[in-house]
């Protein structure tokens, strides 16, 4: 009898042990490494949370390639499902960059329509160029559905890489997320006011279009837009190329609409000599 107990009990401590190391590997699947080999660890979000915009990113980068320069640490891209990427940014570093462990942080700005599968890629700061140098961490989320009550819009800016010799009427686009609303020509036109963000610049985006332009009224009227703006529109402005600029980046923002098939842009009431090169 006392044979039979203790091989129960030998048994059973077998099975706990078994029941620990299964738990503890389901744990383990559920985090990625952050030993000194991988060289970064990313506190938020979590693997597999549910991400919403706007995002927080923290984390810290330590070695094996992953090293602070110019005040950030690298980069970090949103991909969905379907492999798009929807949003990027630069990692800032928050300590100081030049030691062998630096603190991160950033924040991205992003829209989804649906609840869906997406990864955080990770790219590291890589001063010399030498692909051997490239890191790259792969943080798989789930993309939280946007905010109801955000909608997707187009801003067209200039740029100087998919245009470089400067055209003056070429103008591109870029998307932007702004309240839903029924004045969301108005909303999209004060994004445009703007300007580029500071990712979209690195990639070649700029306005010509002055700071602290102000609108002042927007009606649409039978398929027309009458907007009209403050006089810093026209303030040092200067040459056809820049004025052409302009009017094409107001003009293709508004086109984009169902509601609007041309533009009439004013300065203060004043139309015909608005402009002027």
């Amino acid at each position: 009898m006392k044979k039979i107990t203790l091989i129960v009990i030998i048994l059973a401590v077998i099975i706990f042990v078994l029941f620990g190391i299964l738990l503890f590997w389901q744990d383990k699947k559920e985090t990625l490494p952050t030993n000194e080999e991988l060289g970064i660890e990313v506190f938020l979000p979590k693997i597999n949370e549910e991400i919403n915009s706007p995002l927080e990113i923290i984390g810290t980068v330590f070695g094996n390639g992953w090293i602070g320069f110019e005040g950030q640490v690298g980069t970090v891209k949103l991909f969905n499902s379907n492999g798009e990427k929807i949003a990027e940014s630069y990692l800032e570093a928050t300590t100081e960059w030049m030691q062998p462990s630096v603190r991160f942080k950033t924040t991205l700005n992003f829209i989804s329509l649906f609840i869906d599968d997406g990864v955080l890629v990770f790219n590291n700061e890589n001063p010399s160029g030498l692909p051997e140098n490239n890191r790259e961490f792969i943080l798989p989320i789930k993309i939280g559905k946007t905010v109801k009550g955000t909608i997707q819009v187009k801003l067209y800016f200039n740029n100087n890489e998919m245009d470089p010799e400067y055209s003056c009427q070429k103008v591109f686009p870029v998307d932007r997320g702004v309240s839903e609303t029924k004045a969301v020509a108005r909303a999209a036109l004060e994004e445009l006011l703007k300007g580029p963000t500071r990712q979209e610049i690195v990639e070649g985006f700029f306005t010509s279009i002055n700071p602290d332009v102000k609108i002042q009224k927007l009606t649409i009227e039978n398929g027309i837009a009458n907007v009209d703006f403050d006089n810093n529109l026209e303030k040092n402005v200067g040459g056809s190329c820049r004025v052409l600029a302009i009017r094409n980046q107001i003009t293709q923002t508004l086109l984009q609409f169902d509601t609007v098939q041309s533009v009439v842009i004013s300065i203060d009431g004043r139309v015909e000599d608005i402009l002027q090169p």
